[in-house]
């Protein structure tokens, strides 16, 4: 069980532990990835495209990181001095595995209609500088202004405040939302696998990559469902996935 200090210096103390975290694991995953997409060349998934913004989302991502951290920090602190409809559940494995669960088909809800909501005309203006990276690379994945932060990374906020989710299985939540998020960002297919199209539910890397190239499909997270069922799936995804689980060299090159 984690034990969270009470009050205003406790909360500031779990803020930065957090944001420290979340950087090490920013930079720590973003170089192993460039490395392995150095090592595989051909698994680029947008091959006529190059981006040329790296130092911007570097730079963005560092500030963007200051409220992620916050998010968390409060989803964790709050609860632990009353400020939650229920006290955090007591955690043992099943608890463990089914909040796990349970957390992450709700961020994916979350996910999906923030993210929509987004790209409407009313509030793109907030998420823009995000899709600057039409071509995206690993460093993209937090590179966005402070409202498109906050509406899809407030789960991890509000979602304790609603839920009795142990703290355990947030903290765990949030470190495999930032690995999967820069694994999806990375622009290379090094994930792909027949539980990634249809008719299992998860995505891979190329799920993303065709966000950024399209911007009007896969708006989803962690799961496709919510994309499948409200028809905004983009149409060549399930068959972009299949030729990226073959050998390269049987591969049609047709980007993304």
């Amino acid at each position: 069980m984690i034990s969270l200090p009470l009050g205003w210096t406790g909360f500031l103390a779990v803020w930065a532990a957090s944001y420290i975290a979340l950087v090490i694991l920013y930079f720590g995953s973003g170089l192993v990835l460039v490395a392995l997409n150095r090592r595989h060349p051909e698994r680029r998934i947008q091959k006529q495209r190059r981006s040329d913004r790296v130092r911007s989302e570097i730079r963005q991502s560092l500030v963007a990181l200051v409220s992620i951290a916050g998010y968390v920090a409060g989803g964790l602190c709050l609860p632990a001095n009353g400020y939650a409809l229920f006290q955090p559940g007591e955690l043992t494995l099943v608890s463990f595995l089914g909040w796990s669960v349970v957390s992450a088909i709700a961020y994916d809800t979350w996910f999906y209609w923030g993210h929509r909501a987004m790209h409407t005309k009313a509030l793109f203006r907030f998420h823009a500088l995000h899709h600057r990276s039409i071509t995206p690379t690993v460093w993209a994945n937090n590179s966005d202004g402070f409202v498109g932060t906050m509406i899809e990374q407030g789960y991890f906020l509000v979602a304790p405040l609603l839920l009795p989710i142990p703290p355990l299985v947030l903290v765990l939540h949030k470190l495999y939302d930032q690995a999967s998020g820069m694994v999806g960002h990375c622009g290379f297919e090094h994930v792909a696998s027949p539980g990634a199209r249809k008719p299992w539910p998860l995505v891979c890397t190329t799920f993303h990559d065709q966000h950024h190239s399209n911007f009007r499909c896969n708006f989803s997270n962690t799961f496709s469902l919510w994309d499948r069922f409200m028809d905004t799936l983009h149409p060549a995804y399930d068959r972009k996935v299949e030729e990226m689980e073959r050998p390269v060299s049987a591969t049609p090159r047709d980007g993304a």
